[in-house]
């Protein structure tokens, strides 16, 4: 996809400048950010560098060395994997291999991390799915990528990291580009109940299709499996779990892939990674317990083909959920379009803070100074670093209209919804960024209502005088007074264009410009005819 050349040409370049890379891809599930990954290792790796895959479950990893093995054929690439799939005897000579030199590629899970871990020329790290990676791993990180590149993949980064790449320490890439027949995933949120999981499982199957089933207790994992098979008589039921046997857990894997299973209950094993096509429906027990990001990866093991997808999310009836249980959950309903990964992680990095940025303390000093304040002296040192010039703080320009311009509770439902759009309207930039929240308020909620209308009539307006340089705006009738800064300077079409509008009626002095807008204009013209006018300076 475009997105997707876009990221690979950026990870290209970065990878040939003198310091080291240190770039986020952040797309969606199955929006093809492996791909990049494996274009800047074979990049690497024709450098004659070593490159080590970090992934967080054997699971992945063991996907991840199947694929890169398969497309590395044809090269002479040495591939090792790493994880408790491979004996000890198999992991020795591996690390053996790493210390010659004589492996190109390494794919593996924590055990990468170990102490006893070398390289002779280690030139690249990818991580995969950053948020399962808590700080002591990301401290042995540090340790390691003083001198290499560093390319870190997630659909949902932790607030930590999505805050240093918001905020320019690191450099971020997106992919917001969906598949060719992508469809979203129906999500329902929903308390526990017989009388829904049955049907659920049962549309599946009838329609060819498997399941999965998340519950992520192994002590009761037999007891929920003897409850599916209740509701579910015909369905033929696999259990998996990070305790099993190495042979064993691999082999329900691969006959779950190859269809001789119905519904693999599982716990959290299949949260990163898996691409079985054919797993349109999950169903996610105790949904409650589960973080934001967690939430979306389970969500996105399902949906991976043309057929339309759907996601359960149960929390238990006779508890009480926490505040933050609940916000979850409502992001989660919410955030069910294509492409909302990143909106998401937005969403997750309000609820959990953005935490401290250096060393492994939560806490720090931003707390005493404010975080806008800390935001904006963190830009000025990133600039600063850089050998940028810092951007002149400027002031939104005052609109002092008298319009009735807000978001109907019949409308949106729900305060944190309308917040959302509250917030990505007055932080858009351009006019495209909003036309593109009007297009979307009209895809999930219908036709714009007035008041609706003259919200975003009054934001594009704004965007406007911000980049013409006027400082205030009022409208008093049909009386509009502009108030101008040094930053202002006047086109050579404005005076034509201002005698058309205003039909001639327009005054100019140093600190402002007076005009009236004809009468025909009143009402709910009068923004429009403001807008026009403003555009026309």
């Amino acid at each position: 996809t475009p997105d997707q050349r876009k990221a690979i040409e950026a990870t290209k370049a970065d990878m040939e400048r003198a310091r080291p890379m240190d770039r986020l891809i952040c797309g969606d599930v199955g929006y093809g950010k492996t791909e990049v990954a494996m274009r800047a290792a074979f990049k690497a790796i024709m450098d004659r560098k070593q490159v080590a895959l970090l992934a967080p479950t054997t699971v992945l990893a063991a996907q991840h060395y199947r694929t890169f093995s398969e497309r590395f054929a044809a090269f002479p690439v040495k591939i090792g994997l790493l994880s408790r799939y491979r004996n000890k005897l198999q992991q020795r000579q591996t690390l053996q291999d790493m210390h010659a030199g004589s492996v190109d590629l390494v794919i593996g899970t924590h055990r990468l991390l170990q102490k006893d871990v070398g390289f002779a020329r280690l030139g690249l790290i990818i991580v995969d799915e950053e948020q399962r990676f808590g700080v002591m791993h990301k401290e042995r990180l540090k340790e390691l990528r003083r001198s290499v590149d560093v390319l870190t993949l997630s659909a949902t980064p932790i607030p930590r990291t999505l805050h240093m790449a918001l905020a320019g320490i690191r450099d971020l890439s997106l992919i917001q580009t969906p598949p060719p027949d992508r469809m979203a995933i129906k999500t329902v949120v929903a308390a526990s109940n017989d009388a829904l999981i049955a049907p659920a499982i049962q549309q599946e199957l009838e329609r060819g299709g498997q399941v999965y089933f998340v519950h992520n207790r192994i002590e009761t994992i037999a007891g929920v499996a003897a409850a599916l098979h209740a509701l579910v008589p015909r369905a033929r039921i696999a259990i998996g779990h990070g305790q099993m046997k190495n042979g064993e857990l691999e082999d329900v894997m691969l006959r779950f892939i190859e269809g001789e299973f119905d519904i693999l209950l599982s716990t959290t094993i299949i949260e990163n990674g898996l691409d079985i096509p054919n797993v349109n429906t999950i169903v996610i027990n105790n949904a409650e317990h589960f973080g934001l990001a967690q939430l979306y990866q389970l969500r996105g093991r399902v949906g991976r083909s043309a057929h339309q997808a759907y996601a359960y999310f149960l929390y238990q009836p006779h508890r009480k959920l926490s505040g933050v249980a609940q916000a979850r959950l409502s992001a989660i309903r919410e955030f069910s379009h294509l492409g909302s990964g990143l909106r998401l992680a937005m969403r997750d990095l309000e609820i959990r803070g953005a935490g401290n940025l250096l060393g492994r303390e939560q806490h720090g000093f931003i707390a005493a100074v404010g975080f806008d304040t800390y935001c904006e002296i963190l830009q000025e040192a990133v600039a600063a670093r850089r050998g940028e010039a810092a951007a002149a703080a400027v002031p939104p320009p005052i609109l002092d209209l008298r319009v009735s311009a807000y978001i109907p509770s019949d409308y949106i439902k729900g305060s944190s919804r309308k917040i959302a759009f509250y917030q990505r309207l007055a932080g858009a930039q351009s006019l495209a960024d909003i036309d593109a929240v009007a297009d979307e308020l009209r895809d999930r909620f219908g036709h714009h209502p007035k008041q609706v209308q003259s919200l975003l009539e009054l934001s594009r307006l704004r965007v406007l005088a911000a980049a013409k340089g006027v400082e205030k705006l009022s409208l008093e009738q049909r009386r509009l007074t502009l108030e101008i800064g040094r930053r202002f300077s006047l086109s050579e079409q404005a005076f034509p264009a201002l005698a058309s509008i205003t039909r001639g009626n327009f005054a100019f002095t140093e600190s402002s410009i007076v005009a009236h807008i004809p009468a025909h204009a009143a009402g709910d013209g009068q923004l429009a005819a403001v807008r026009e006018l403003v555009a026309a300076l």
